[in-house]
């Protein structure tokens, strides 16, 4: 294969020093046909990245490097790569015109989304057919559904790159089985099998362990195995671990009380759902989408009725005790980040807080005024809040000039909870970090707090994190119970 020729080389010295463990890391997997960087958000993974691609291009191991990112963080990396390098990347995006000319033109560095990936799957195989290419998957969950025509897609491409770089601190983003694809889509199989259900079925967190002890040992044995089956392909490290002095961060527990008109409409609401899971049987988060839907109604009304009933008009029951933690955060001239799953509340949030300069980040914003919203909670001391939805803001964001997460309401998701905390605690933060959970007394929110705990520890486990001995120390498999007690269900 012939190599490509630019007129002029990207000067390739490094801008920034790496810190040791980072240093480490790109001298583990450098020369590795493919790697998983399993770092923990805020570990700096993308400069590992950068510096493992100025390390092939050096040496001309790849013509030319395929970074794949989340669409709404392409500038970010774009950012990532002016601070630590001088290359400049070329964009291949959904506009298959100006595609045209990335594909027929000499480069080194291309930065895409993974949307693109499916979109352009043709061109792309006859792409990487005519080059040496390399590809780096950010935040890799993203191909974590198997089925997916993304995951498809990218399963296809996979045999024709050169070197194949997954990155993702949570690898585990839900389920301990969403590794699966991500490995299938490094080694096709060798390490955890090339059947993804039987994978699925042996690594389920699921309700009916509860009172099954034989269950419970075999799913604990066959996570504990995982991540020794891919470990020598894959480098994990954890804020824990000692690699960077972080500061603390320190959980605080806010039981809040209903508001009488609140607590009437979630009984109505958990009434109607009794009534259908009687009817249809225990909803399972991971099996029933209508199950699940109805549950996140019950989420929605212990966090804001606004979100299911427009002639709502008091003030819920959160909210007092929200104003009081933001209030006391303000006063000491700190600013914090308020978390929230829906994007209704992230609007009503931030007009009823407007008193402490707010802004707002949320999925239907389009990226400039996304980028402006990010830049303003950075540069203006004036904007001492930001209220985000955990959708669109989780990844790929340094927020350091807050000290304070505050989540007004959580879904099911685990990587949504970890993730959007760690926006606070990562490399370039000084101060105590506090993360506030503000939980409805006798509602939903208590079955989410214990759920998200279990998937946690799963997913440590999973991940290499911390030994079978521990995990069974802390974990708890009353969460099936529990919703059965919150719906009455007898």
């Amino acid at each position: 294969m012939q190599r490509i020729q630019l007129k002029k080389e990207p000067k390739l010295d490094i801008k920034l020093e790496a810190f040791p463990y980072q240093s480490e890391a790109v001298e583990a997997i450098r020369d590795l046909e493919y790697a998983a960087i399993f770092f923990e958000q805020g570990l700096g993974k993308s400069k590992i990245a950068i510096d493992l691609i100025l390390y092939w291009l050096e040496r001309k191991m790849v013509d030319t490097i395929l970074y794949v990112a989340k669409k709404g963080l392409l500038y970010n990396c774009e950012k990532e790569f002016q601070l630590h390098s001088y290359l400049k990347p070329k964009l291949l995006t959904q506009n298959r015109g100006s595609n045209f000319y990335v594909f027929n033109s000499p480069s080194r560095l291309i930065l895409t989304h993974y949307e693109v990936l499916r979109a352009e799957l043709d061109r792309l195989q006859l792409f990487l057919r005519a080059r040496n290419v390399a590809v780096i998957l950010d935040e890799s969950a993203k191909i974590k559904n198997p089925d997916s025509s993304l995951t498809e897609a990218a399963f296809l491409l996979s045999p024709f790159f050169k070197k194949r770089i997954i990155m993702t601190g949570t690898p585990v983003a839900n389920r301990p089985y969403d590794i699966w694809a991500q490995i299938y889509f490094l080694d096709g199989g060798r390490s955890l099998g090339t059947d993804f259900s039987v994978f699925k079925n042996n690594a389920d967190l699921s309700n009916e362990l509860r009172n099954n002890r034989n269950g419970q040992a075999r799913f604990e044995s066959f996570i504990d195995e995982i991540f020794p089956k891919i470990s020598s392909f894959s480098i994990r490290q954890t804020k824990a671990s000692g690699v960077i002095e972080l500061p603390e961060k320190e959980y605080r527990t806010v039981d809040t009380d209903w508001e009488p008109r609140q607590y009437e409409l979630y009984r109505q609401i958990k009434e109607d759902l009794r009534a259908v899971v009687i009817k249809e049987g225990i909803p399972t988060e991971d099996k029933s989408e209508e199950s699940l839907k109805r549950l996140l109604r019950l989420v929605q009304v212990a966090s804001n009725p606004r979100l299911v009933d427009d002639s709502y008009v008091a003030i819920p029951g959160k909210f007092e005790y929200l104003l009081d933690i933001i209030t006391s955060i303000t006063s000491k001239n700190e600013k914090c980040i308020v978390w929230t799953s829906f994007v209704e509340n992230a609007d009503w949030l931030t007009r009823e807080l407007s008193q402490f300069g707010t802004t707002k980040l949320h999925g239907r914003l389009d990226m400039e005024r996304r980028n402006k919203a990010v830049e303003s909670f950075l540069g203006d001391k004036s904007i001492r809040v930001l209220v985000a939805t955990t959708g669109a803001a989780k990844e790929g964001l340094t927020l350091t000039v807050a000290n304070h997460v505050i989540y007004y309401d959580r879904n099911f998701r685990l990587d949504d909870y970890l993730q959007s905390q760690d926006r606070i605690h990562r490399i370039s933060q000084k101060n105590r970090c506090y993360i506030y959970n503000l939980i409805m007394k006798n509602s939903i929110d208590e079955w989410v707090d214990v759920l998200l705990k279990a998937k946690h520890l799963a997913a440590q486990l999973a991940q290499g994190d911390i030994s079978i001995k521990y995990y069974r120390t802390q974990i708890s498999y009353e969460f099936g119970e529990i919703i059965k007690n919150i719906l009455a269900i007898k």
